[in-house]
């Protein structure tokens, strides 16, 4: 089976284009969404996050206190390292296992950090970047979140450059026009990866170039 790794950065488009590839019937593994199961009350995550950072990360019903902490790991890099320290590895596992118990012809990992966290590159063939100018990123992070734009230019701050994310991809979907664009974009992909997905047709597709897309 095929394993393609959906990233980009922060308000790129990287849940729409989730969305459309799930609607086409591919099988999708996010790893925001491991995340938050792995540190709900009484998970596995949350327990060794409070083991390093200690109780005061939850709010009186043993609950991880998300958004102040989220606005702490914007601020401080070495607490962010710490965090990543402890759930990586555990995302990565779960992620593996959800991927091997996929029966598809490709499957599709939406990885926010694949540029930065080399564990999790291990754990895809290919990779896809939504991409848009940081511009619109800030607007769209801004609008979305409610976030103001120094703010919003620290979060950007903390990860890879749009230079080195759009390096790393073999398929570069280009997110600056309309959800119909996208979609379409998402549709011209999905026949690419179904192509690659056959064994028969590796061949005639190992050297074909990155492909590009449009969409919102």
């Amino acid at each position: 089976m095929l394993r393609v790794g959906l990233t980009g950065g922060i308000a790129s488009g990287k849940s729409e284009a989730a969305a459309a590839f799930a609607r086409l019937g591919v099988p999708v593994v996010d790893a925001d969404a491991i995340s938050r199961e792995l540190t709900a009350a009484g998970a596995p995550g949350l327990a060794q996050l409070v083991a390093a950072l200690g109780t005061q990360i939850m709010d009186r019903h043993g609950q991880l206190q998300r958004a102040a902490l989220r606005q702490r790991l914007f601020a401080d890099a070495p607490l962010r390292a710490q965090v990543q320290a402890v759930l990586h590895p555990l995302i990565v596992r779960r992620m593996q296992a959800a991927l091997e118990d996929c029966q598809a012809p490709y499957a599709m990992a939406v990885i926010p950090l694949l540029v930065e966290a080399p564990t999790a590159r291990a754990l895809v063939d290919r990779v896809l970047v939504v991409d848009c100018p940081e511009p619109l990123q800030l607007s769209r992070l801004m609008s979305r979140d409610g976030e103001n734009e120094a703010t919003a230019r620290a979060i950007l701050a903390t990860q890879a450059s749009r230079t080195l994310r759009v390096a790393a991809g073999d398929d570069i979907l280009i997110n600056t026009g309309t959800l119909h664009e996208m979609v379409a974009g998402v549709a011209e992909l999905h026949q690419l990866y179904m192509h690659i997905a056959d064994p028969q047709a590796q061949s005639r597709w190992a050297a074909r170039p990155p492909m590009s897309g449009t969409g919102i």
